[in-house]
């Protein structure tokens, strides 16, 4: 696709969000060119009055005359009041409701992208693209076409006139008026390249922040506030040397167009007092030109200025486009079907999966059967989490198949899929609403009495009626109110709520102390019970009573059996079990 091509794609885009709002859009521009149509009237009146009514004999006929034009004009500028308050208020109302439809989609589809997608990416800088980028949208949205519109109307309006009044006179300021728009038309490429880097230096400041703030505690109990403060600086050092070289960029522009604005008076000045001593120009035509040179170049910087808003919207909408075409890595097939409720046997056929070109796991087969609860044990990065995150599709293997119930997972839609997988994770996250709302991520339908249910089988419904909401006390940002072992219950209380038949367990208790770990494991072996269950442990004593034992190693599974098995043949996990327990 050549550069066009993508710039008019892009354009394309940009419209088709024109296409529910337009009868708001069709009554702007109409009310819009009611306002530029009046402004055309005033200078011809004017003239009209210094030319033909003060110059008439009968003095006693211009009062009569005058009192009928002074209520035409007050007619016309009370008419072009209304026309103003329309395109002022509705007219961004219409921007608002685009730009609210444009975060909507941005927004839905940062939903849908792939673990593999923030793998990569800041969120400082996703939240940079739905707000500030969007911003500059908004103002392009509104006052862009109807700018552009309304200056069409002066520009086309006020060269008719100004013809009517001197040929010759008009024909010297269209040229002038044109050499002005291509010298200035010249600094697009500039001003989008600086507006661009723009965007993405106060993108870096807002994933700073959004980093060094969501680990403050940390970055305080270091006492790490200057490091953090020295990375803060030179990403806003960085923004301002960017918009230091934006506001140049924009200097030389504006000075520009000044300059030739004036060259432009002078010229017509000097022209029209040539054809005055010539006579082939009254002094009252004169006027009258001055009057609609103005007008004629109010549509002139409209559109000038409307050069810098478009480059900074269409730069912001170009960063949205970025993000609405990154394709998830994982999606539906087009012939996925319905998982409907699922059994929980789970087979891996010869699963290979890389990760940035780097082999996570090669070859991989092995299978859990229906309601059986599996260990996977093994030091760090031999795969296991990685096993667990390819089960509900988090990533899509790379070679070999993943299997439920003799089904690849891939055959499924993805929503189906997961409604029958829970994940009870070490590192728990908690949405800063009420104790309920993050219960019933289980199961938006649940009622408060199954969410009851579900905290009381998590162990954690006494300590949730003691709150002083009960279950509307919010939790706080990140559940930072909470205790490890009182967030991890609730974490606990949603997968109760949901009732998968397939469960993953990744490090549930790794973190937490002796007491708090015997709880909670009392708790999730009344959650694993009569389900498919993956268990991820470093310690081994959380897995002494699964059904199997996975052990793996750099090069796929090493072991497997149950506990008293794996002891009993005085391999890895012998070795393993012994290092954690040799001092007990």
């Amino acid at each position: 696709m050549t550069k066009t091509k993508k710039k008019q794609s892009l354009l394309m885009r940009f419209v088709v969000y024109y296409k529910p709002y337009i009868p708001l859009f069709s009554a702007d521009l109409f009310f819009a060119a009611v306002q530029g149509g009046v402004g055309l009237a005033f200078p011809s009146i004017i003239r009209y009055l210094i030319n033909d009514v003060f110059t008439l004999p009968d003095k006693s006929l211009i009062i009569p005359i005058l009192t009928k034009t002074a209520i035409l004009m007050f007619v016309l500028y009370l008419v072009e009041s209304l026309s103003l308050y329309f395109v002022s208020s509705w007219g961004h109302i219409l921007g608002a409701r685009i730009e609210t439809d444009m975060r909507r989609d941005l927004f839905g589809h940062m939903e849908k992208l792939s673990f593999s997608f923030f793998d990569n990416t800041s969120t400082g800088k996703m939240v940079s693209r739905l707000i500030s980028d969007l911003n500059d949208i908004t103002e392009l949205a509104h006052h862009g076409p109807e700018n552009v519109f309304i200056s069409l109307i002066k520009l086309i309006g006020s060269f008719a006139i100004l013809a009517t009044i001197h040929v010759p006179l008009t024909l010297i300021l269209v040229f002038f008026s044109m050499v002005m728009i291509v010298v200035t038309f010249g600094y697009r490429v500039k001003m989008r390249n600086v507006f661009m880097d723009n965007r993405r230096k106060i993108a870096d400041v807002n994933a700073i922040v959004q980093d060094s703030l969501s680990g403050i505690r940390t970055v305080q109990s270091f006492s790490s506030e200057e490091i953090e403060m020295e990375k803060f600086h030179h990403g806003n050092e960085a923004f301002y040397y960017s918009k230091k070289r934006m506001y140049f960029v924009m200097g030389r522009y504006f000075t520009l167009n000044r300059f030739m604005q004036g060259m432009l008076y002078l010229t017509t000045l000097i022209a029209g007092g040539i054809f005055v001593v010539h006579g082939t120009l009254r002094p009252a035509d004169v006027i009258a030109y001055v009057l609609y040179i103005n007008m004629f170049l109010d549509p002139i910087r409209t559109l000038i200025m409307f050069n810098e808003q478009f480059q900074k919207g269409m730069t912001g909408f170009n960063r949205m486009i970025q993000i609405l075409d990154t394709e998830p890595d994982v999606a539906d097939r087009p012939d996925a079907v319905e998982a409907g409720a699922l059994a929980g046997e789970i087979a891996f056929d010869g699963v290979t999966f890389s990760y940035e070109d780097e082999n996570v796991l090669d070859n991989l087969s092995f299978t859990v059967e229906a309601g059986k609860t599996i260990a996977l044990v093994g030091p760090s990065g031999v795969g296991k989490t990685t096993i667990c995150s390819l089960i509900p599709r988090f990533y899509d293997v790379t070679q070999g198949r993943v299997l439920i119930d003799g089904i690849d997972v891939r055959d499924f839609t993805l929503d189906s899929l997961r409604d029958n997988i829970a994940v009870v994770q070490q590192d728990v996250y908690l949405f800063n609403s009420s104790v309920r709302d993050n219960i019933c991520y289980g199961d938006w339908d649940a009622t408060i009495d199954q969410v009851r249910e579900a905290a009381k089988r998590a162990n954690i419904d006494e300590f949730i009626e003691s709150l002083p909401e009960g279950y509307d006390t919010a939790v706080g940002e990140h559940g930072v109110r909470f205790s490890g072992g009182e967030r991890q219950r609730i974490s606990i209380a949603r997968a109760f709520l949901r009732n998968p038949p397939i469960l993953i367990l990744d490090e549930a208790t790794s973190s937490l102390d002796n007491i708090s770990e015997r709880a909670i494991q009392a708790a999730l072996d009344e959650l694993s019970r009569d389900r498919t269950t993956l268990v991820i442990a470093h310690r081994l004593s959380t897995v002494r009573n699964a059904d199997e034992i996975i052990v793996l190693s750099e090069h796929g599974i090493s072991e497997r059996g149950t506990h008293t098995e794996l002891l009993e043949k005085d391999g890895e996990y012998a070795f393993l079990y012994r290092s954690q327990f040799e001092d007990l």
